[in-house]
């Protein structure tokens, strides 16, 4: 239990700090709660614990390998989460009609975040840094896939929590305004380390 303390530490930090899925699943809360989110968080949730288990059964290896490849997946991810800030930005009050009408599938929340670039980042990390934990890939691929699955469900239910209480404060359209350009700038913010 004590080897695998370090690479659950590593996973609560990697999933609970900010970033484009966290700040998504802030504004879903606020925007459509928390039940109507859930979709969203386990769409993100399956798509992380899934790619834990891609990148240890090899696929970081082959992204460590090619560079390109690398920039590929970063400049892709990264048009498609500056897309979705964009879109957060200009939005109003969940009432106001001007943003998105129905909240995030769990199928869009999947493939969301096999575009993000932080969780390529986390997750190929997480293989090349802990592969001595386990006997084999397989292993590994189970070991991750359920470390970051799990981490995943708990970070996003805080952060879509958060986002309904926050809603509950927002009582006007200038507060729904700030609400969202600031959470679209904290998703286009989230991929500047991306890029360092």
């Amino acid at each position: 239990m004590t080897s695998i303390l370090p690479l659950l530490l590593f996973v609560v930090i990697a999933t609970v700090t900010p970033g484009g899925a966290t700040t998504l699943a802030t504004a879903s809360g606020a925007r459509f709660g928390f039940a109507r989110s859930i979709p969203l968080m386990l769409g993100i949730a399956v798509g992380l614990a899934l790619l834990a288990a891609v990148a240890a059964l090899g696929l970081g290896r082959l992204l460590l390998a090619l560079p390109s490849l690398q920039t590929v997946v970063k400049a892709l991810g990264s048009a498609y989460l500056l897309w979705l800030a964009w879109h957060i930005a200009r939005s109003g009050a969940p009432n106001a009609g001007n943003g998105p009408a129905r909240p995030v599938t769990l199928v869009n929340g999947f493939l969301l975040l096999l575009l993000n670039p932080k969780s390529w980042a986390m997750t190929v990390g997480a293989a090349a840094s802990f592969a001595l934990l386990a006997s084999s890939p397989n292993r590994l691929a189970l070991l991750l896939s359920a470390a970051f699955g799990v981490a995943a469900c708990v970070s996003l239910a805080f952060w879509c929590a958060l986002g309904v209480l926050l809603a509950r404060l927002f009582t006007t359209p200038l507060h729904w305004r700030v609400l969202n350009l600031v959470m679209g700038a904290l998703l286009a913010a989230s991929l500047i380390p991306i890029w360092r």
